[in-house]
């Protein structure tokens, strides 16, 4: 043992406090699954969701949402549900190259820019992932580091609103 517990724990000399939050993955999808399990092999406990089979309950300032399609056709009902909700954060998968839909269906629904921004897009680090389970690491990894206090090295345009302030 060290005196750095960090490096501790990566050499399995001691146990870090468990996280505190929970991961809700809406809509069924192969990379929500790949997500899932990754989760759940790092702690977080995980809940599913898909419109179609049933309600998605109370979510809380513990929970962390991640929306695992933009295409579907009851986004954004599904995002305006979570909106209401105290969530602590959510996310919605898609291209930065690519619209985010997920804006207007909730103008539509009469949400402020400030709702509207509480969406995050896109969730993922850029490490060039293609696959369902590339694409659930960097996901996977963009939590973490968000947990940590840390960007991660996320897309630029992320944070270029954040750095002009």
């Amino acid at each position: 043992m060290t005196n750095d517990p960090l490096c501790d724990a990566a050499h399995g000399d001691v146990v870090l406090p468990p996280d505190l939050r929970r991961l809700v993955v809406v809509f069924d999808s192969p990379v929500a699954h790949e997500i899932a399990l990754l989760a759940e092999r790092l702690g977080w406990p995980v809940a599913s969701y898909d419109p179609l089979s049933g309600d998605l309950g109370p979510l809380g300032p513990d929970c962390d949402v991640v929306v695992c399609d933009h295409d579907r056709v009851e986004l954004g009902d599904v995002l305006a549900e979570i909106l209401k909700q105290p969530t602590r954060w959510v996310g919605v998968m898609g291209s930065p190259r690519h619209t985010a839909p997920h804006v207007a269906a909730l103008r539509t629904r009469g949400f402020s820019a400030a709702d509207i921004a509480r969406v995050h897009r896109p969730i993922r680090l850029d490490i060039g992932s293609h696959t369902p389970v590339e694409i659930a690491i960097s996901t996977i990894a963009g939590l973490i580091a968000d947990r940590n206090g840390r960007s991660g090295g996320t897309y630029p345009h992320q944070n270029a609103a954040a750095s002009s302030t």
